[in-house]
């Protein structure tokens, strides 16, 4: 995992660098462009198992904070001026979760404190500290 100040996200390769999310795009199965989870989300978890290991261990795309997204399919997420991603699923974890720290992936099962997943609706860049905001 990197961790990055900027990113250019794209409807062709979800986040730049992402194999993911650009192998997504090539398929034409855009579900699982863009992984996002919360911050409060990951401090829940941690906090439930007595742990403080850095939210990117998570292995999701975009950490987003201050903001308690929807937890529903079809929530459009601004980012920045133009990104706009739509949720297509929660992001239920997966066992290798338990071998980063035993008990993650049950930490992460309740209220979608696992992530969401989305497609990318608009491209953008996006950047650390950017407003993040729901859109009807």
């Amino acid at each position: 995992m990197e961790t990055l100040s900027h990113a250019k996200v794209s409807r062709a390769e979800g986040v730049q660098g992402d194999f993911r999310g650009a192998l997504a795009g090539l398929k034409g199965k855009t579900k699982r462009q863009v992984s996002l989870m919360e911050a409060e989300s990951w401090a829940a978890a941690m906090a439930d198992l007595h742990s403080h290991r850095p939210w990117w261990m998570r292995r999701a795309n975009l950490l987003v904070e201050g903001i308690r997204l929807p937890r529903s399919v079809g929530t459009r997420i601004r980012i920045g001026a133009s990104c706009l991603l739509e949720v297509t699923v929660e992001c239920d974890p997966c066992h290798r979760m338990d071998e980063i720290e035993p008990g993650l992936f049950a930490a992460l099962m309740p209220d979608w404190r696992g992530g969401f997943l989305a497609r990318v609706l608009e491209d953008g860049d996006i950047a650390v500290g950017n407003e993040v905001r729901i859109e009807e």
